[in-house]
């Protein structure tokens, strides 16, 4: 086995995800599945290529310019693989190719061939299938030669040629394989979210008015890499002050103050799979009243929010939980007036509580599902993992509520599996209780 074989999964796994998709798609089918673009960060630099989710979870093959075929029941091999070949001189500078032949050895391909030799060999492959499954509207250039190598087949009809005579997306077959998550991948992700944890904590300890908000990133960096996250699944957000009330935050350059909460949305990804966390915590160490206050109703939501996963609940079910329990504190601190019910059916609440209560995970952070089926929330299944992760924001120019309340900004947020017995919450390490948080915060 060489050493690019890197990844968590089995091979045995990988060949069950692609056997699993061929019996979805049917046997006059093919699934033709490019890899991910290498990008350009600058000039004479490249961003670190990431493979593309869904190749990924097919081959495991972490390698650009490469595109995998899937045929079922043809004799000569159902999987075909068109990767870079083997290159002396390229792999010095740039790292070891698998090339065809390790395609083949290490990566399950019952055929490989070379990248070069994709435009002559992708339309014999296409022909006689009646329908071509393929990730359409991702990458124009491979949706231009898709239709190229379409075509390549259809001037050979009158030659007794069968064309492909339907194009669906390959999304609509494979994506519900992927939101139910397998032991293995369910394992990945509890060690993706135990190193963010860690990252977590370790930016807790490190927090005390007067550093900067990229420092605690530093931190949350230096446990995700340490410990095998390649890179975190997503750009940190360290919003400190004023700027924890800005949803998607990325600057990260303010220095804290006393007095501020800061607020950290930031998870590793650990094998392509990713963990998503959100801790908020006072920079000092010590919650003032108003703080503790807006804070204890987040959590309690979050809290609430959590216990209505299980088997047979509604996708909606913990959202409809959280908006209650953050209305009622909305009230009952007299940042809103008037009937729970009402202000419920009002949106009155979206003034200090505007996104959903959380999303599918995976290997995507936003990962892959719909979340209606035929027009109803969809029921929450065994393997499906999601985050829940409400939270209260009140703009610091928000001139209808008491002047302590502005500028408080609170998320909370969990990675959460669906378990037969119900639910486990793979991101517990991460401190989320006021005792916790005080007793840490600033020890480093």
């Amino acid at each position: 086995m060489t050493a690019t074989l890197k990844s968590l999964i089995s091979a045995t796994e990988f060949a069950h995800r692609r056997a699993q998709l061929m019996s979805k798609m049917g046997s006059d089918a093919v699934a033709v599945v490019p890899a991910a673009l290498h990008y350009r960060r600058n000039r004479d630099t490249e961003y670190r290529f990431r493979q593309d989710s869904d190749f990924y979870y097919l081959s495991g093959f972490a390698e650009p310019e490469a595109l995998l075929v899937l045929l079922p029941g043809r004799a000569e091999g159902e999987f075909v693989l068109f990767c870079r070949p083997r290159d002396r001189e390229m792999e010095i500078w740039n790292g070891y190719r698998a090339g065809p032949e390790g395609a083949e050895k290490d990566f399950g391909a019952q055929q490989a061939f070379p990248i070069a030799e994709l435009d002559e060999r992708l339309p014999a492959l296409l022909a006689g299938r009646d329908r071509v499954y393929a990730p359409m509207g991702v990458q124009p250039d491979f949706d231009q030669r898709l239709s190229g190598w379409l075509s390549a087949v259809r001037a050979k009809t009158r030659a007794g040629v069968r064309a492909p005579s339907a194009l669906h997306l390959l999304d609509a077959v494979l994506h519900p394989l992927r939101l139910i998550k397998s032991d293995a991948e369910i394992a990945i992700m509890q060690r993706a979210a135990d190193i963010s944890a860690e990252g977590h904590r370790r930016a807790m300890a490190w927090a005390r008015p007067g550093r900067y908000e990229y420092e605690l990133e530093a931190e949350l960096l230096h446990a995700f890499t340490r410990q095998g996250c390649a890179a975190p699944a997503y750009g940190s957000i360290v919003g400190s002050g004023a700027n924890a009330c800005t949803l998607h935050y990325g600057e990260n350059d303010r220095r804290m103050q006393d007095g501020d909460l800061v607020l950290i949305d930031a998870g590793g990804e650990l094998d392509h799979y990713a963990a998503d966390i959100t801790r908020s915590f006072p920079v000092n160490g010590r919650f003032s009243a108003p703080q503790k206050a807006l804070y204890d109703v987040v959590l309690a939501a979050q809290l609430a929010a959590i216990a209505t996963v299980r088997p047979g609940a509604s996708w909606q079910a913990p959202h409809d939980a959280a908006v209650r329990v953050l209305t009622q504190g909305l009230v009952e601190h007299g940042l809103l007036q008037g009937s729970v019910d009402d202000l419920i059916q009002s949106n009155a609440f979206r003034r200090f509580y505007m996104h959903r209560t959380g999303h599918w995970l995976g290997m995507d952070v936003h990962d892959v599902g719909d979340y209606q089926v035929d027009g109803q929330w969809r029921p929450l299944m065994p393997g499906m993992v999601l985050t829940v992760e409400p939270g209260l924001y009140v703009a610091p120019d928000d001139e209808t509520v008491a002047e302590h309340w502005r500028g408080i900004g609170i998320r909370i947020e969990d990675d959460v599996v669906v378990t037969a017995q119900g639910h486990h919450v793979l991101s517990a390490n991460a401190p989320k209780t006021i005792a916790e948080i005080e007793a840490l915060v600033g020890t480093a």
